[in-house]
């Protein structure tokens, strides 16, 4: 599927340049909704204090940081939800599941109890479309635009590439929702994979 990419014309957006423009687009998403393909196993997550407290190996800490943030991501949840669209998120998960990702999938099950609707799919399921590469990072806003996410080596999300060609954007919004289709909801997942781990040490 990454070569779908190959020959696209599209607009690196870094730093700054890169928020400014997808806050902007994201609240103008239309009800074909918010789709984002998850692939990478580990990534930093610069200023959430519950990653930072799981960076120092305070899982405690970690989980009850990630809690005080329901009330926040609730409002996050019901404003989209005012605005006419939904968030639909496909996890690729490795196995043995790495520190990083163990950490999370619990915030993303607190997504998904609040609206951010996640689902996960196993590398076996993908292998057939990574035979020219690994799948890249990919965010779709209704139909108009999409990004193709930018991180450097450690894992810290540099921006994105903002590409608007509507056939390339309905090829790839296709391909996360049939992914979506053929997944598991993470709730069901991570009370069979993820609940009984020992805590994490941080990456």
């Amino acid at each position: 599927m990454r070569e779908l990419l190959h020959g696209a014309s599209g607009t690196q957006l870094l730093g700054n340049d890169y928020w400014d423009d997808f806050n902007d687009n994201f609240w103008k998403t239309s009800n074909a909704g918010f789709w984002k393909l998850e692939r990478i196993q580990s990534f930093r997550e610069s200023g959430n204090g519950s990653w930072g407290a799981f960076l120092r190996g305070d899982w405690a800490e970690s989980l009850r940081l990630m809690e005080e943030q329901r009330s926040a991501l609730s409002t996050y949840y019901n404003k989209i939800e005012d605005h006419g669209f939904r968030t639909r998120r496909v996890r690729v998960v490795e196995k043995p599941i790495c520190p990083y990702l163990q950490w999370e999938l619990h915030f993303l099950r607190l997504r998904d109890e609040l609206g951010g609707a996640t689902r996960v799919v196993d590398l076996h399921q993908v292998a057939q479309f990574e035979s020219s590469g690994m799948l890249p990072e990919i965010i779709v806003l209704g139909s108009e635009v999409m990004y193709e996410l930018v991180y450097d080596e450690t894992g810290l999300q540099q921006g994105g590439i903002r590409f608007t060609d509507k056939d390339l954007i309905k090829r790839w919004s296709t391909f996360i929702s049939e992914l979506y289709s053929s997944s598991e909801d993470i709730q069901t997942f991570f009370d069979r994979e993820v609940a009984g781990l020992e805590p994490p040490r941080g990456d």
